[in-house]
């Protein structure tokens, strides 16, 4: 029987982030996917203006009726978490489900290039600790790691030592595997891990290419997620993502408007 996933993530409504993003990927590598919106966004952060519905008081009537229905999920992934409050809610239903053998996948998404998003407030960094303690898996990047584990954000990248102990101290919160994504390690762009199955770390290289695109860690988190669930490993699962990702930078680099996001039920074809 094929896994089923719950994505526990925002909404947009004009721009491919987040469920928009997620849900097309997953569906389409064969697992049925359910969802569940932490927010309704107007439109992508990235063109300044915006409008967010917090759905904090529509989620706690949703799982007791999930409960008295019985429904169960092979695993949940997370990601944008609206408030404090609601990272509690969440991160209690994450818990009792992993209790009862539910995979839980946490993307504390909050900001990238050493800033928090907009509309992402302080308060946010500790919902986000609260749902990593719940997680088998997180994958931050290298700016989430450094506010979840109060550690200086460096633009020139860190040191392979640095790196070691960055992912220890996003350990200690409590997720069992780590990765952290666009880090700069000894000079090389890298995504740098740690698998809890091998007891091992691990580096994987890539070669930036300088375009940006709201969304890219969605596409990201749900083609490492779907290989997973598959059965892959976790270190060929992130290989295969991170060079998905480069495919649809590349193929997308010219589009006009980025702000967008990449179309990407036009590339399904290439995962």
């Amino acid at each position: 029987m094929k896994k089923q996933i719950l994505l526990i993530n925002d909404m947009a409504g004009y721009g491919k982030v987040a469920t928009a993003a997620m849900l097309p990927i997953l569906s389409y590598m064969g697992l049925p996917v359910y969802n569940l919106p932490t927010a309704l966004v107007s439109n992508t952060l990235d063109y300044g203006k915006f409008n967010i519905l917090d759905t904090t008081d529509y989620i706690t009537g949703v799982f007791p009726v999930w409960k008295q229905l019985g429904f169960r999920f092979d695993a949940i992934a997370t990601g944008f978490i609206a408030s404090e409050r609601q990272a509690g809610i969440i991160s209690r239903y994450c818990l009792e489900q992993a209790a009862c053998g539910t995979t839980i996948f946490v993307d504390p998404i909050m900001g990238d290039e050493g800033k928090l998003y907009n509309g992402v407030t302080p308060s946010t960094i500790n919902s986000m600790r609260e749902m990593l303690s719940v997680a088998h898996l997180i994958y931050p990047n290298y700016t989430e790691a450094c506010y979840l584990t109060d550690t200086e954000y460096r633009t020139e990248g860190v040191t392979a030592q640095e790196a070691y102990r960055l992912v220890d101290a996003l350990r200690r919160i409590g997720p069992r595997s780590v990765i952290i994504t666009s880090m700069v390690v000894d000079g090389q762009h890298c995504v740098f891990g740690y698998n809890h199955v091998d007891d091992e770390y691990f580096k994987l290289e890539y070669t930036e290419i300088p375009v940006h695109f709201p969304g890219t860690g969605d596409i990201f988190s749900a083609v490492l997620i779907g290989y997973l669930l598959r059965g892959e490993k976790l270190i060929a699962s992130t290989r295969k993502a991170m060079d998905t990702v480069a495919r649809l930078i590349d193929l997308n680099k010219d589009n006009i408007d980025k702000n967008r996001g990449i179309p990407i039920e036009n590339f399904l074809s290439i995962i």
